[in-house]
């Protein structure tokens, strides 16, 4: 079982921004000294509830800030990029880290960024799996073309090729963030392991995995691809003496960033988004996640993976919206959960 964080650089009330960001790179620092598998670094544009509009770019920071530790963006959003230019700087990281970079890349949703960006309300309701297979090709061939619908040029070579590192691995893995039975067929359909929110349950996450499997199949991939399927799931992670304090920490900051920061979000078209309470959101996510004592944070990540079969976790740590506090949650993660996990 792999244990990482889910940094998303959030801005609390009364917080600014780099006060949020300087958080999210301590915290990545002292996930690896607590001796964490990785950090997954959120990307959100012009909302609090997520400061680091480029996962990638920071990932470049905390590749070089780190020596042992696995950094992936959950998510670089990209019907907000061009695929090659993504995949250039993935391939950059790959190559110079030895290995350590994985891009988590996911769809979005139908917000002001497409507009922001130039890229259309198509790019995110039609251009996701276009964008998705040049991306992939770009890592794993020598030289690539298009001639699909969104993207047409001719023959280029792949600079830097992921395949020539010295890493003994061919290119950055690709993991897709994945919210619906469609995005489940798509990831399958391709071989790619999944994100899972932190929004959904074990038994929804179960389900999905079962749907990924069924299709991965289905397509003719190898059985290989199945058995080896690194799936990752994000969750929240809350560490005290007594499960309620735990509780109560999150209880007492998280909703009012998340007020600020789910309202914040504008579509591009017009159309109305509801947002969830913020406060029965949180005490949803304390009812799903390792919220409590150590012993109980550990019994229910054991209880997910065997639910689920799922073996990578990204969990939000930065939940109290202390920097203090968050440094204290990862060092007991590390000390005090991760070796009944092992």
């Amino acid at each position: 079982m792999r244990v990482g964080s889910f940094v998303l650089a959030a801005q609390f009330p009364g917080q600014g921004h780099g006060e949020a960001l300087h958080r999210a790179v301590r915290s990545a620092e002292v996930a690896e000294e607590a001796g964490l598998d990785a950090v997954w670094l959120g990307e959100h544009h012009f909302v609090p509830y997520g400061t680091c509009p480029s996962a990638i770019t920071l990932a470049a920071l905390l590749l070089g800030r780190t020596r042992r530790l696995r950094v992936g963006t959950a998510v670089s959003v990209l019907p907000t990029v061009h695929p090659v230019a993504l995949g250039e700087q993935a391939a950059l990281l790959h190559v110079t880290s030895g290995g350590r970079f994985s891009l988590g890349v996911g769809r979005g949703g139908p917000w002001v960024d497409l507009e922001v960006f130039g890229m259309g309300l198509e790019a995110y309701e039609k251009g996701f799996p276009e964008s998705l297979d040049l991306l992939v090709r770009w890592l794993r061939e020598p030289s690539v073309s298009a001639s699909g619908e969104r993207f047409a040029f001719r023959e280029v070579p792949v600079v830097p090729r992921p395949s020539e590192a010295l890493t003994q691995v061919p290119g950055p893995e690709v993991v897709v963030a994945c919210t619906s039975p469609a995005s489940v067929r798509l990831a399958a359909e391709r071989g790619l392991p999944m994100l899972l929110g932190m929004h959904i349950g074990d038994e929804e996450k179960a389900e999905m995995v079962a749907l990924w499997q069924r299709c991965v199949r289905a397509a003719g991939r190898p059985d290989e691809e199945v058995r080896g399927a690194a799936h990752v799931s994000a969750g929240v992670c809350q560490i005290a003496d007594r499960r309620t304090d735990a509780e109560e920490t999150l209880l007492k900051a998280m909703p009012g960033w998340l007020k600020q920061g789910l309202d914040a979000h504008v579509t591009v078209d017009g159309r109305i988004r509801g947002m969830r309470d913020p406060l029965e959101y949180t005490e949803l996510l304390c009812g799903l996640h390792p919220v409590g004592t150590p012993r109980l944070c550990a019994d229910r990540l054991a209880a997910t993976s065997e639910r689920t079969g799922i073996s990578r976790f990204a969990l939000f740590t930065e939940g109290s919206g202390d920097l203090a506090a968050t440094e204290e949650n990862l060092r007991r993660l590390g000390a005090e959960v991760l070796p009944h996990l092992h």
